[in-house]
């Protein structure tokens, strides 16, 4: 669907070179919600402005639906764009133009007739749920409801691919949740390939399919995004990671666990997938004759599943703990590691 090849751009100043983006390769898959994460310059923003050329690439190819963007004329590289929505931090709406109004700007520029303008518009206001504010202005609006409209605005010409820009980074959890929400139906309901670029490792974890890490312009780590959450490669994806579970190397501290749960065996459990939703403790303590006793612990969604992390205090008679951790090694996918082995 996207085919990315040898991407950079170059910002020249008076007395500098910025590269922003650096030799960029990547493909994204037809339908997927692709996240982008990065911290601030590491080249995120700039990158999704090349897909559709707001920003003009230094070097490199950008095919969408197998037309290469960089080598468009004006004419068309307007009419590509038609198939390319995009939605921003802030939001960007017309503010002397109603809801309805900022929904059909891109239909009126596109020579839409204003009967199939107005049925349009419709659709999109049922779609996002804002039934009812057809007539509202932007400054009688929540900000969940302004990214509500930048969504449907985006969606007029009816594109396939959904460009977002840290579109819910300037909105309350509880409203970025909402907004997520309807990314997600949107995406199931239409088939769209979404772009989804942030700084916020929850927002990758709960709509995401596959996830690139970006670092000083470039790709650092990328995969599905359990895969990626369950075990990061690179320091600074394991840092977004702790942005969700926290520090397993530190969670708590783990001479403070040894020194005050002094019998048994201490281990840390890494659940990955569906083993989570499974009650492997439950099971255990009926198997073997051990008491298991959850010390600390962090279980988080994906897409593609559920990660977590237990530690837990295994007592019992010494053979009765060692069957319960070969039991788990051998016939669960859940990986064990023993921090501190029985007295």
């Amino acid at each position: 669907m996207i085919s990315i090849k040898g991407l950079s751009k170059i910002f020249t100043s008076k007395d500098r070179k910025t590269t922003a983006v650096d030799d960029l390769t990547l493909d994204i898959k037809k339908g997927e919600i692709f996240g982008v994460i990065g911290y601030s310059g590491a080249g995120k923003s700039t990158f999704v402005r090349l897909l559709n050329r707001l920003e003009e690439p230094s070097s490199g190819e950008v095919y969408i639906n197998d037309r290469d963007m960089t080598t468009l004329e004006a004419n068309d590289l307007r009419l590509a764009r038609q198939n390319i929505g995009m939605i921003f931090q802030h939001f960007n709406l017309l503010w002397s133009r109603t809801v309805a109004e900022n929904i059909a700007f891109p239909l009126e520029i596109a020579k839409v007739p204003k009967e199939d303008q107005t049925k349009r518009v419709k659709e999109l206001i049922d779609l996002v749920g804002l039934t009812g504010k057809e007539s509202s202005y932007p400054s009688q609006l929540s900000g969940g409801q302004k990214q509500r409209v930048g969504i449907a605005r985006a969606l007029a010409n009816e594109p396939s691919v959904l460009l977002c820009d840290e579109a819910t980074s300037a909105l309350d959890p509880e409203t970025t949740k909402s907004i997520l929400e309807l990314l997600v139906d949107i995406n199931k309901k239409l088939g769209l390939t979404i772009i989804l670029i942030t700084h916020e490792m929850h927002v990758i974890r709960k709509i995401c399919d596959r996830v690139a890490v970006m670092e000083s312009g470039r790709i650092v780590e990328i995969g599905n995004v359990l895969d990626v959450f369950s075990k990061p490669k690179q320091l600074v994806t394991k840092k977004f990671v702790s942005q969700i579970m926290g520090d397993t190397e530190e969670i708590e501290d783990i001479d403070y666990l040894i020194k005050n749960y002094q019998n048994g065996l201490i281990t840390r459990l890494h659940f990955i997938g569906e083993t989570t939703n499974n009650a492997l403790i439950s099971k255990i303590v009926k198997t073997f004759n051990v008491d298991i006793n959850i010390l600390q612990g962090k279980i988080a969604q994906t897409q593609s599943g559920a990660y977590g992390m237990l530690i837990v205090q295994i007592e019992g008679e010494e053979q009765e703990m060692k069957r319960s951790v070969d039991y788990i090694l051998n016939e669960t996918s859940v990986e064990v590691e023993v921090i501190r082995d029985a007295n």
